[in-house]
């Protein structure tokens, strides 16, 4: 495991034939990258966030300073304001985890969350040059605009209402969905960048609905069981 010390400024780029998701810990694909704390995860930033395409970050659980004291709340923070942005998690030890940073990829889509830490960040004074540059591009582009929620407060956008009113048996099975296959649905529409897009996705999803396909396993439905007579 590298460390501030004794590891290079750069640390060793992942190895682009190992499929990220699909990589255990100890894969060749994954380096563990550890610095102290957040004011060390900030310098590492500042001098790294335009020459590197990403780290595997060990970050403190609760209560843990050693190896580091860096939580994900701090380590988010100082990469947003770097132009970078979190994304896979991983297992390591009972006193740590891994999570993936990389910089924000052209025209990547921004989470309302994302949006919120930002405007807080730009309002403390924090946001720094390539930060705010990502922002920039955002708003210009529309992509601020069309932020997506987060699972919690996700909302069934219009152009699925009103494709699932067309069709009483995919609004049905819309119902008894998980909440992971419920996101997925609500997320796919909503990150049309236009109406007509949006309307497209919901129709390809209640067609997919109808035939009962999902993107996740979904339980199938209980069948009531016949009262016994007496």
């Amino acid at each position: 495991m590298n460390t501030p010390d004794d590891a290079p400024s750069t640390p060793p780029k992942p190895r682009k034939a190992a499929p990220e998701k699909s990589a255990p810990v100890t894969s060749p694909a994954i380096e563990p990258f550890v610095v102290k704390d957040a004011e060390a995860w900030r310098t590492w930033l500042d001098d790294n966030e335009e020459l590197n395409d990403g780290v595997w970050l060990v970050l403190a659980k609760k209560g843990t300073t050693q190896p580091t004291s860096l939580s994900y709340a701090q380590a988010l923070d100082e990469a947003l304001c770097s132009g970078w942005i979190d994304g896979q998690k991983r297992s390591l030890d009972a006193a740590t985890f891994l999570q993936r940073f990389t910089p924000r990829r052209p025209r990547s889509i921004w989470s309302a969350r994302n949006v919120e830490h930002t405007e807080r960040l730009t309002g403390e004074g924090r946001m720094r040059p390539r930060g705010q540059t990502e922002i920039d591009k955002a708003v210009a582009d529309g992509r601020w605009d069309r932020a997506y929620k987060g699972s919690s407060t996700i909302e069934v956008p219009e152009e699925l209402a009103n494709a699932l009113a067309a069709s009483p048996v995919a609004a049905e099975r819309f119902k008894s969905l998980t909440g992971q296959n419920r996101y997925a649905f609500l997320h796919r529409v909503t990150i049309g960048r236009t109406p007509e897009l949006r309307e497209r996705a919901a129709e390809r999803l209640v067609e997919k609905l109808e035939q009962g396909v999902t993107p996740y396993e979904q339980p199938e439905p209980q069948t009531p069981t016949p009262a016994s007579g007496s």
